[in-house]
């Protein structure tokens, strides 16, 4: 941590930074001017302590803060002023060695020299590797952008070939079948956009995301008639593999809801929720008003019950732990997820 504030302070350019308000070289004499009545200031605490001692203990720290900031034309002229100043009208009075005064200002102005010579050498290695990171994240920037091209274009090519073979295979099996798997691709392809448009290299949101879907699902599944989807969802940045993961949840559990939950009724609805727990972790929520789950084995379906089976497997995937309750007032299922 103190390398990287040092680096910092390294970057800080105010000539640059202030410019075009500001000329450079005012801004370099205005620093100097700075450094120098800082140094003044605590030279007259000091005094206060220890009248006449350390004529030029704060010379240095003044020269390189100025060198660091403004450039070393900044460092030479708060190094000028302030030898002149401390050496003529502090020094000379009340000399506190004895070595000769010529010889006492030379030592000082080489030591300022070196102290000018170091911070600018150090200011310079920073600006550069300051300027080769900035390129480096450009050029990442724009591979991310070409590949979250191909990535899409990838994605909208799969759903189109399901989608053609969806309409060959009509209101079959077959077709529904298709339809969910293109509603899977979906919710892939949603999260991996999340991914990119967020920034954070490598998490989702998982607010925007899960909305996002929700809004997709509820045009795809007929949802604005008589039963509706809401949703409520915290926001939260989330690994990729998990939100893909609780996305495809999302997409069945909603599924399952819209095409079983309301069997002969026209009035119903679904909602999805992600909450923070109490203790800890989140909780995701799938629940409707619909009939419930009949009581015993449930009976097969046609897709062999792959979608519980996909439901469980991303449950896995995403660490989390599935509790369903359903009577007749309808069904809740719960995935309690860690951080």
């Amino acid at each position: 941590m103190p390398s990287v504030a040092v680096a910092r302070i390294g970057e800080l350019d105010l000539p640059d930074r202030l410019y075009p308000a500001l000329p450079r070289w005012l801004t370099q004499i205005g620093a100097a001017l700075l450094c120098v009545g800082a140094g003044g200031l605590l030279r007259i605490l000091i005094n206060v302590i220890a009248p006449g001692s350390a004529v030029f203990v704060l010379l240095l720290p003044m020269i390189m803060v100025a060198t660091l900031f403004a450039r070393w034309q900044a460092g030479l002229l708060t190094a000028a002023i302030s030898i002149t100043y401390s050496f003529y009208y502090i020094y000379l009075p009340n000399p506190t060695s004895a070595v000769a005064p010529s010889m006492t200002l030379f030592a000082i102005s080489v030591a300022a020299l070196i102290t000018i010579i170091l911070a600018e050498v150090f200011r310079r290695a920073v600006r550069q590797a300051s300027a080769e990171r900035d390129r480096q994240i450009d050029d990442r920037d724009l591979m991310l952008a070409e590949f979250e091209h191909r990535v899409k274009n990838n994605f909208a090519i799969v759903a189109s070939m399901l989608d053609i073979q969806r309409r060959r295979a009509g209101d079959t099996p077959a077709g529904e079948a298709l339809s969910a798997a293109m509603m899977r691709v979906d919710s892939i392809a949603r999260a991996h956009r999340h991914l990119y448009r967020d920034g954070r290299g490598s998490e989702v949101n998982t607010k925007d995301y899960l909305e996002d879907l929700c809004a997709t699902l509820s045009d795809a599944l007929l949802l604005r008639g008589g039963v509706t989807l809401d949703c409520d969802i915290d926001s939260a940045p989330i690994q990729r593999d998990h939100a893909v993961s609780i996305g495809l949840i999302v997409n069945e559990l909603v599924t399952n809801a819209a095409k079983h939950a309301f069997g002969g009724r026209e009035r119903g609805a679904i909602n999805v929720s992600w909450k923070r727990r109490p203790e800890g972790g989140w909780r995701l929520t799938v629940a409707d008003d619909g009939v419930g789950l009949p009581p015993g084995p449930q009976p097969a379906r046609k897709d062999g019950g792959l979608g519980q089976r996909l439901i469980e497997a991303f449950a896995h995937q995403a660490g989390g732990t599935l509790t369903t309750d359903s009577d007749k007032t309808g069904t809740h299922v719960m995935m309690d997820v860690p951080d």
